[in-house]
């Protein structure tokens, strides 16, 4: 029995050994489930390359980048042309209470923004109107509708983190192209509009307690005509034009990696 001690008192001292160990070491974190909602500048419309031309989704978008960052589990369900009703009907059955991240980029096309700055690059043509009209939805009713969806992801995914994702400026002073018919009044214009469009979204966003990600503060010196501009211009395909080109997007991921 005496000679068993040693052996007995040597198996004790590991095994604690190994349980001390085993405490000690962090346990593996679970990965993010992360849900990308929105339209084309949250799908990656205008990097050139996509995984579909359905919703043009790109593996260049900021969502897919962000999502191999961190290594989350990741629905991208983000589309080309998405409106705030888009995203009710198509999008939010994504998320639900185990939902940790949702990236959200809308209510661009509500204001109908890429129609005005269409109607503005025609020649000769007068969009005045046009601005006049999108700068009212902005102010009357695109609130409204950023507060339904912004409701529904806090009633579909209650535990998770928001981020809303804004729009940039355009626009530089100057006319770079001669198939631009964008007049630099029209242009500053255009510029306050998307100031108009930020400042309602991140008003809204606020007020639901998501964080906000404004777009103009990484995207001043990059814009249409800087010498490394982050937009496209008037393109072809011409759904990438006035949208945010690789290192537009790559500026996007590191700005929303940011607010994680």
């Amino acid at each position: 029995m005496a000679r068993r001690l040693p052996r007995l008192l040597a198996l004790t001292a590991a095994v604690a050994t190994a349980f001390v160990i085993t405490a000690a070491a962090p346990a593996q974190a679970a990965a993010q489930d992360y849900v990308a909602l929105g339209d084309s500048y949250s799908s990656g419309t205008g990097t050139g390359a996509y995984i579909e031309t359905g919703c043009y989704t790109s593996t260049h978008a900021y969502p897919y980048q962000l999502a191999q960052q961190i290594g989350a589990n990741f629905n991208f369900k983000a589309c080309s042309g998405a409106r705030t009703n888009d995203v009710l009907a198509n999008q939010v059955s994504a998320l639900n209470s185990g939902t940790d991240l949702v990236t959200i980029s809308i209510g661009g096309n509500d204001a109908g923004f890429a129609d005005v700055v269409t109607q503005c690059n025609i020649p000769f043509s007068n969009c005045n109107d046009d601005i006049d009209n999108a700068n009212a939805f902005i102010t009357n009713t695109l609130p409204g509708r950023l507060d339904t969806v912004y409701n529904e992801i806090t009633s579909r995914a209650p535990n998770a983190h928001v981020i809303v994702v804004g729009y940039p400026r355009l626009f530089k002073g100057n006319n770079c192209s001669v198939i631009n018919g964008i007049s630099a009044a029209e242009r500053e214009r255009l510029n306050g509009t998307a100031d108009k469009l930020s400042a309602a979204i991140g008003s809204r966003a606020a007020a639901h307690g998501f964080t906000y990600a404004d777009a103009r503060t990484i995207y001043g010196g990059h814009a249409i005509c800087d010498s490394t501009a982050w937009i496209n211009g008037l393109s072809w395909p011409i759904i990438e034009s006035y949208h945010p080109n690789r290192l537009g997007h790559d500026g996007f991921t590191t700005l929303v990696a940011g607010l994680v």
